[in-house]
């Protein structure tokens, strides 16, 4: 009998192993609505960020500078750099190869001291609309917590989530007394630049 259980659970464990990894329309079409989960250490410097640039021994190099709505930054000797789009590892790398001209092995650091840039807004039937700077991870109910939350008029039913997808902007429904039912099965995960229309 447990030589039996044994060998289950190992043909159970090799046909999990086996399995190919989906898709990326298969991993859509099972979780439409969840955001993949960005890996540790891998934030994406955007337009409005303040960042400091540290340069070690060299305190006329070292500052704190904002991210320009052209994503750039402007660093003493080396003029406009491009940040935005950029990790602070990638530009870090940038700084240190430009600055490399003038100085023998400069050791740079860059840190992002506050982040401005990724937004969701939210309109319609909420107490207060607006524009809100996204500053960890944050769901629908967060952003409708955020706004206030719902008015008497809102359609708990019809709240709809609009992202951008490259070229066309997909719509995502959202049902508020399903989410507040369900809890983390029914509310999900906020992108930068979703708009969230309460009716």
């Amino acid at each position: 009998m447990k030589s039996l259980r044994t060998l289950v659970g190992l043909c159970v464990a090799l046909v999990v192993v086996g399995s190919p990894p989906l898709r990326a329309q298969e991993r859509d079409k099972v979780a439409p609505q969840s955001a993949p989960a960005a890996p540790s250490g891998s934030y994406t410097i955007g337009p409005e960020d303040l960042l400091y640039i540290g340069v070690w021994k060299n305190e006329a190099l070292s500052r704190q500078v904002p991210v320009r709505p052209d994503g750039m930054i402007s660093i003493p000797l080396l003029n406009d750099v491009r940040a935005a789009g950029l990790t602070p590892m990638q530009l870090r790398e940038i700084l240190v190869r430009r600055l490399s001209d003038y100085m023998p092995n400069p050791e740079v650091s860059v840190i992002v001291q506050e982040v401005h840039s990724p937004k969701v807004s939210v309109l319609g039937e909420v107490a207060h609309p607006g524009r809100y700077d996204l500053k960890g991870r944050t769901t629908v109910l967060d952003l409708l917590a955020l706004a206030g939350g719902l008015t008497q008029f809102a359609s708990r039913s019809r709240i709809v989530i609009l992202r951008n997808e490259g070229a066309h902007a997909n719509r995502i429904r959202f049902d508020y007394d399903k989410a507040m039912q369900d809890g983390a099965q029914g509310n999900f995960e906020l992108r930068p630049g979703d708009i969230l229309l309460v009716r």
